[in-house]
């Protein structure tokens, strides 16, 4: 069957002469706001625009505007656009932590996707969580599907020094708590490091799974790293516009795209930006649903990947001296000439890999650096086990000097511990003196996973008390069942599966016991015998939060843990839906 003869999924709906009744039941509500029948009885694909973007999710934000080019580029490929809104996703505001909303918002879009007449969509994606629930109903649904970010924010500044957002929060309570800043100052570095709309100009999680779409192969290249503000972003809505409907006709589906090699890749690309610790369940997430499995084995092999790209929180720069730079088509092309990228993966773009990344070349070597000349040997994430947890990782690309130095001599480090319950009790005592805690004390949050937050928050990247940050000791090492921030400069052990809530070891912990850290061989072992950590288990009382939505009693009652990508559980079994077009209404 030819391009032009294929029968579009959308005239089940507008063309069915089996259903005529139905058919005009469509087609009557859709003329009220002015489409005609003439448009939508010809056969032309119907392509979605996903708007992530409202006054609620500023980051996203700039989608208002992108989605008129896009649809200008749809209706240029002779397609007919209709926006939609999806789930609003706000990191930085939303309570108890936008990690609810990402299986939330994906279940949302998986009901628009195969319940209406799409043939196809472009799924506008920005602050951390809109890009995995994006992708991961493309791929449930199946629908000829692309990414279109919407850019990090241009540069801050604050006294002539870059301010990245988010990473300049961290910065700036350190000096807070350690007396060197007041408040107003506080408040003014903060809000320097976001001067435009868009989202984080930090290699943060929003930033870094842009990147992840690109190199998937599930955004135009080049797409990730514009900033929202330049005119190329708009340019880039347009010739996606006009790419999604080229897709309805070739039928690409992100099926064809999502394939286990093309994960492999973008784990790969991940530590060569020095991305977020949260790319891992995410990343994990979106395989799942397209029918791969992501392990820890595949996570440790890209530990050896060098770091190339020095920005922020692992280097020094910002978003746009990145996207000069050459931006993740250039990274990808460096990995690519020395063999570290399958370059016969199928994109969005109609071409391999290695044909759309011929040519792309590092015009900033300050910023990009040679893979035979990184900043770091070895920027990927440290996978670690022990007896206490099966799974945890550690970004290692932020690890200065002087942590190094103190913990990390020989690669194996014993601590004493000092134990907190929630966010609230590490605010409430990191002060006490009573905990003891010193410059070789290792921070342990628990109640911070998918179950006990619920949702698992942000919270592990803990400070050192003020006492430790006024004599310089800004970092101590931390480790917790829950995530930090892509944007912090944290070298926590993040992500500990399975989690305290559930029974993890980590809710056998008292203060005052030592763990043993050995980087080289990925263990973390506390140093107790097994007859004593069998007799805490057996009187182990497990609480949490109760619940304070209905949602967050669901998310609870269905999620897995974040080495299994925290998704639904059972929703991964559910691919291809569009295939079969779903029951007529009336």
């Amino acid at each position: 069957m030819t391009k032009e003869t294929r029968r579009l999924r959308s005239q089940d709906w507008f063309d069915n002469p089996d259903h005529l009744d139905m058919t005009a039941l469509y087609l009557e509500r859709f003329m009220n706001f002015g489409l005609t029948p003439e448009e939508l009885l010809a056969g032309r694909p119907i392509v979605g625009i996903a708007q992530s973007g409202s006054d609620l999710a500023p980051c996203n934000r700039v989608h208002l505007e992108l989605a008129r080019r896009a649809a200008a580029g749809i209706r240029d490929a002779g397609g007919i656009p209709i926006e939609f809104p999806m789930h609003p996703l706000f990191e930085n505001c939303r309570r108890p932590t936008a990690a609810l909303d990402r299986n939330l918002a994906y279940l949302g879009l998986v009901e628009i996707l195969n319940g209406y007449p799409f043939d196809g969509v472009v799924l506008t994606t920005g602050c951390d969580k809109t890009t995995p629930a994006a992708l991961m109903a493309a791929v449930t649904v199946d629908l000829p599907a692309i990414v279109l970010s919407g850019g990090p924010m241009l540069d801050g500044w604050h006294e002539g020094e870059l301010a990245g957002s988010g990473t300049v929060i961290w910065k700036a309570r350190r000096r807070y708590a350690a007396g060197q800043i007041d408040r107003k100052e506080f408040m003014e570095m903060a809000v320097n490091s976001a001067p435009s709309v868009g989202h984080c100009n930090t290699m943060g999680t929003a930033s870094t799974m842009n990147a992840m779409a690109e190199a998937l192969g599930m955004s135009l290249t080049g797409c990730a790293a514009i900033p929202a503000a330049y005119r190329e972003r708009g340019q880039m809505a347009y010739r996606t516009g006009r790419r999604a409907v080229e897709l309805v006709l070739e039928d690409v589906k992100p099926s064809h795209i999502l394939t286990r090699p093309a994960f492999l890749n973008a784990i790969t690309v991940n530590s060569a930006l020095g991305g977020s610790t949260n790319v891992q369940p995410h990343l994990t997430a979106i395989a799942k649903h397209a029918g791969c499995e992501l392990t820890a084995l595949d996570w440790a092999a890209a530990y050896d990947v060098p770091l190339l790209v020095d920005m922020q929180p692992a280097g020094r720069f910002l978003g746009e001296r990145f996207h000069r730079a050459g931006g993740v088509p250039a990274v990808m092309a460096e990995l690519l000439a020395h063999d570290r990228l399958d370059g016969t993966v199928a994109t969005v773009n109609g071409a391999t890999l290695s044909e759309v990344l011929d040519g792309r070349t590092v015009t900033d070597r300050e910023v990009i650096r040679a893979y035979d000349a990184p900043i770091l040997a070895r920027g990927g994430f440290l996978v670690l086990s022990g007896n206490l947890f099966d799974f945890a990782i550690m970004k290692t690309s932020v690890i200065t000097a002087d942590f190094a130095e103190r913990f990390m001599r020989g690669g194996v480090f014993e601590g004493r511990i000092a134990v907190f319950e929630s966010s609230e009790d590490y605010h409430a005592r990191i002060n006490d003196p009573a905990l003891g805690i010193d410059e070789t004390t290792i921070l342990v949050i628990r109640g911070a996973g998918p179950v006990g937050w619920p949702g698992s928050a942000e919270v592990v990247n803990m400070q050192p008390p003020d006492a430790l940050l006024k004599r310089g000791i800004k970092s101590l090492p931390t480790i917790g069942d829950g995530r930090q921030s892509g944007t912090s400069d944290s070298p926590s052990i993040l992500h500990v599966s399975p989690e305290s809530a559930v029974g993890g070891g980590l809710a056998l912990l008292q203060t005052g016991d030592r763990l043993r850290i050995d980087v080289e061989n990925g263990r973390c072992d506390v140093l107790l015998s097994d007859d004593e950590l069998a007799q805490r288990r057996r009187t182990l009382a497990l609480t949490t939060p109760k619940s304070q939505t209905p949602w967050e009693e669901l998310y609870r009652r269905t999620v897995t843990q974040l080495s299994e990508g925290a998704v639904i559980e059972g929703a991964t079994a559910y691919r291809g839906t569009a295939k079969t077009p779903p029951r007529h209404n009336h």
